[in-house]
Protein backbone atom coordinates (compact mmCIF):
# COMPACT_ATOMS: atom_id res chain seq x y z
CA UNK A 1 0.00 0.00 0.00
CA UNK A 2 1.39 3.56 -1.04
CA UNK A 3 1.58 6.12 1.19
CA UNK A 4 1.48 9.80 -0.22
CA UNK A 5 1.60 12.74 1.57
CA UNK A 6 -1.41 14.95 1.39
CA UNK A 7 0.04 18.36 3.24
CA UNK A 8 2.99 18.89 4.75
CA UNK A 9 3.08 21.83 7.94
CA UNK A 10 6.37 23.48 7.44
CA UNK A 11 7.82 26.43 9.85
CA UNK A 12 7.13 27.69 12.73
CA UNK A 13 4.21 26.61 14.42
CA UNK A 14 3.90 29.38 16.87
CA UNK A 15 2.49 31.41 13.83
CA UNK A 16 -0.41 29.27 13.82
CA UNK A 17 -1.09 29.61 17.57
CA UNK A 18 -0.39 33.55 17.51
CA UNK A 19 -3.11 33.25 14.37
CA UNK A 20 -5.54 31.67 16.86
CA UNK A 21 -4.66 33.87 20.18
CA UNK A 22 -5.50 37.29 17.68
CA UNK A 23 -9.20 35.85 17.04
CA UNK A 24 -9.89 36.82 20.62
CA UNK A 25 -8.46 40.27 20.63
CA UNK A 26 -10.77 40.89 17.68
CA UNK A 27 -13.45 39.83 18.88
CA UNK A 28 -13.12 41.68 22.08
CA UNK A 29 -12.02 44.66 20.37
CA UNK A 30 -15.43 44.53 17.92
CA UNK A 31 -18.03 44.00 20.98
CA UNK A 32 -15.82 47.06 23.17
CA UNK A 33 -15.99 49.25 20.50
CA UNK A 34 -19.50 48.67 19.40
CA UNK A 35 -21.36 48.79 22.92
CA UNK A 36 -19.40 52.13 23.44
CA UNK A 37 -20.56 53.57 20.19
CA UNK A 38 -24.29 52.16 21.40
CA UNK A 39 -23.63 53.95 24.72
CA UNK A 40 -22.98 57.38 22.93
CA UNK A 41 -25.82 57.35 20.41
CA UNK A 42 -28.26 56.53 23.51
CA UNK A 43 -26.77 59.56 26.12
CA UNK A 44 -24.60 61.68 24.34
CA UNK A 45 -23.74 63.61 27.21
CA UNK A 46 -21.52 60.78 28.51
CA UNK A 47 -19.09 60.28 24.92
CA UNK A 48 -16.33 61.88 26.91
CA UNK A 49 -16.67 59.49 29.86
CA UNK A 50 -17.26 56.66 27.73
CA UNK A 51 -14.50 57.19 25.39
CA UNK A 52 -11.66 57.13 27.76
CA UNK A 53 -13.09 53.94 29.62
CA UNK A 54 -12.98 52.57 25.99
CA UNK A 55 -9.43 53.40 25.32
CA UNK A 56 -8.28 52.11 28.82
CA UNK A 57 -10.48 49.18 27.79
CA UNK A 58 -8.80 49.04 24.16
CA UNK A 59 -5.00 48.97 26.09
CA UNK A 60 -6.21 46.03 28.05
CA UNK A 61 -7.27 43.54 25.00
CA UNK A 62 -4.40 44.58 23.25
CA UNK A 63 -2.38 43.48 25.36
CA UNK A 64 -3.98 40.01 24.93
CA UNK A 65 -2.98 40.07 21.62
CA UNK A 66 0.62 40.95 22.31
CA UNK A 67 0.94 38.12 24.76
CA UNK A 68 -0.31 35.49 22.08
CA UNK A 69 2.52 37.00 19.83
CA UNK A 70 5.18 36.93 22.44
CA UNK A 71 3.96 33.31 23.66
CA UNK A 72 4.55 31.95 20.08
CA UNK A 73 8.46 33.21 20.49
CA UNK A 74 8.93 31.60 24.04
CA UNK A 75 7.30 28.27 24.24
CA UNK A 76 9.81 25.84 21.43
CA UNK A 77 7.96 24.07 19.22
Amino acid sequence: MDVTTLAEVTGNIGTVGYGLAAVGPGIGLGILIGKTIEGMARQPEVAGQLRTTMFIGIAFVEVLALLGLVAGFIVPA
